[in-house]
């Protein structure tokens, strides 16, 4: 059975049970808590909180969805039979429609029935001081004539929320036989019942209290690749259809020079973890380049610059360094029609075209080293981008006693080093304000943040009154140079609509509107029409800031802890420097007050 009919399997199975087909969100989550996107229950955390109505957005309380999905913690482990860090997981969803019972039984239905695969055991929660044992869940599976259930603790099946906060529950999960006779987790049932207000480690130190949701929901999640593999009856991810063509592709060439340089390096054949290496960057390539990513040196883009480095290293040898991504774009564009070689080419050319230029000079240094620590190859890394694994490499005996663990030590000393630079320039420990997203260090640098603050409320609301209200804040940041907002919105902005928007801001600056607050209850304030960013967790009292007469009739009124200037008439002329993509369906706009 293919990966392409058992993916359609899965879609129709749950389809014809009324469940809607919801399409995968970016790669780049709303959440901001998270860098990427981890799991498919991340686009639907507001569903379970019943912030978001699942009958308003998709016609039914129950959906289906397959996940483009993302860990960077597995980079360094990639190369192995099983790790990964681009990943596909399927998952179905409910938000009060059903409950374990019904869950339970989809599960077992679809992978007896629909893929013939026979079960090796269950695990269930065994209960603790705060959560009950599940007996429920137990039974349902030996009523489908599963017998062996074995009950685990909360560190094994008790699914933490996505995040610094959010939905979770205790879990049951499925293993089943793979080709080498191990037992393999298929597939993770999550019942969410609570709302931990704190992450994963705070709850099993005890340090997180959970509250019970108002609707419970079933998050599920099925690792793509692994039910491939079993499905396929292979040894290995790597043996499935979703790996092997890409793996057999590559063949030893005869590049031996970077630039000018001859490196006098020795042909072999390339060793298995290298190519599983090269096929799963090339694989997280394509679809960060496609959802808005591009290489920087921090965040996502720093994930992206280093999967891009490390795969064009081992690609070295073989030369073609194109032809795996354009292949992984064609293979995958069936079922995501938004992957765009063209733009994946032009990214990926300018990232190789730079990086070629680093190794000729970085390895130039490196082989004048008697030996290399961590320190000699942070200063690599710092000066030249020379990554780790290059260093490691490439330098051979002369790195026998460098680790990773050493490394990253020099790379969180500069980053201490680079944050104590950044409080110095905002005048260090004589803050005057410093709110997290307002940071000032002397009055001047006080009076522009105001400016600029109040100027981002302007802004927010001329997007949604030139380009409807489907804009809503993703984000945003501000500096006494600058603002920054990201926000949602499908497409790039045309040049008259940016126009639009800095004239009408300025419209509004011109009419010396005055800008007041309110405290109120939170309820008070969302029935009032306010703006909230939905990320933020806001306490039972809030202050909504207005742009306006009065409350009621304010041309912009938003949830906000302040400070504003006193008036608009303060901010001066308003500037959109830069409109941009930041991932998919998100846009970032740089403006300035002059």
């Amino acid at each position: 059975m293919t990966s392409e009919v058992i993916r359609q399997k899965f879609l129709d199975f749950f389809e014809a049970r009324g469940h809607a087909i919801v399409p995968s969100s970016s790669l780049i989550p709303d959440d901001p808590s998270v860098l990427l996107t981890t799991a498919g229950m991340q686009q639907f955390k507001r569903y379970y909180t019943g912030e978001l109505d699942p009958m308003k957005d998709f016609g039914s309380k129950n959906t289906v969805s397959i996940q483009k999905s993302f860990r960077t913690s597995d980079i360094d482990e990639v190369g192995d039979e099983s790790h990964l860090t681009f990943f596909e997981m399927l998952g179905n969803f409910s938000f009060g429609g059903y409950w374990k019972k019904e869950a339970i039984t989809y599960a077992y239905d679809f992978l007896t029935k629909e893929l013939k695969l026979p079960i090796s055991y269950i695990t269930v929660f065994k209960g603790s001081e705060a959560v009950p044992k599940d007996i429920d869940s137990k039974k349902i599976w030996n009523s489908l004539g599963v017998s062996d259930v074995r009950e685990e603790g909360m560190e094994d099946v008790f699914w933490g929320p996505t995040g610094t906060s959010g939905p979770c529950g205790p879990t049951t999960e499925i293993y089943c036989k793979s080709k080498k006779g191990k037992d393999v987790e298929i597939w993770n049932i999550v019942f969410n019942e609570f709302f931990c207000d704190g992450s994963r480690e705070e709850l099993l130190k005890g340090k997180a209290e959970l509250k019970s949701l108002e609707t419970k929901g079933i998050d599920t999640g099925m690792g793509f690749e692994r039910l491939v593999m079993v499905s396929q009856n292979v040894p290995t991810i790597f043996d499935t259809d979703l790996f092997k063509p890409f793996v057999d592709l590559l063949q030893e060439n005869t590049p031996d020079t970077i630039g000018d340089r001859n490196f006098d390096k020795k042909k072999m054949a390339i060793p298995d973890p290298v190519k599983r290496v090269i096929v799963d960057h090339a694989r997280g390539i394509v679809f960060l380049i496609t959802d808005g990513v591009l290489p920087s040196n921090k965040d996502a883009g720093y994930i992206l610059r280093r999967l891009m480095r490390r795969y064009i290293f081992r690609m070295f040898s073989i030369g073609d360094y194109l032809e795996p991504l354009k292949r992984i774009t064609d293979f995958y564009k069936a079922f995501y029609p938004e992957l765009d070689y063209k733009k994946i080419e032009s990214v990926f050319e300018a990232e190789l075209s730079k990086f070629l230029k680093t190794l000729t000079v970085g390895l130039g240094e490196l082989y004048k080293m008697v030996s290399v620590d961590a320190v000699s190859a942070f200063s690599l890394y710092q000066s030249y981008g020379l990554p780790y694994e290059v260093i490691k490499d490439y330098a051979g005996e002369k790195a026998k006693n460098l680790r990773r663990e050493k490394f990253d030590e020099e790379f969180k000393k500069h980053q201490e080093l680079s944050r104590a630079g950044a409080e110095k320039k905002f005048g260090g420990h004589g803050l005057i304000l410093d709110t997290g997203e307002l940071k000032a260090g002397n009055e001047e640098e006080l009076k522009k943040v105001l400016r600029l603050h109040t100027a981002t409320h302007l802004l927010q609301r001329a997007l949604r009154e030139v380009l409807g209200s489907e804009v809503e804040q993703r984000g945003s940041d501000i500096t006494p140079e600058r603002t920054r907002f990201d926000f949602s919105f499908p497409r790039k902005l045309t040049p008259e609509e940016i126009k639009k928007v800095e004239d009408l801001v300025n419209k509004k600056i011109k009419e010396d509107l005055p800008v007041s607050f309110k405290e109120m209850s939170k309820a008070e304030a969302q029935k009032s029409g306010a703006l909230y960013f939905f990320k933020e967790k806001y306490p039972e009292k809030v202050k909504v800031y207005y742009v306006g007469k009065d409350l009621e009739s304010a041309w912009s009124k938003e949830f906000c802890g302040g400070p504003h200037v006193a008036n608009t008439g303060i901010i001066g002329k308003f500037r959109i420097m830069k409109e941009e993509a930041i991932g998919t369906g998100t846009r970032r706009i740089r403006a300035t007050v002059e």
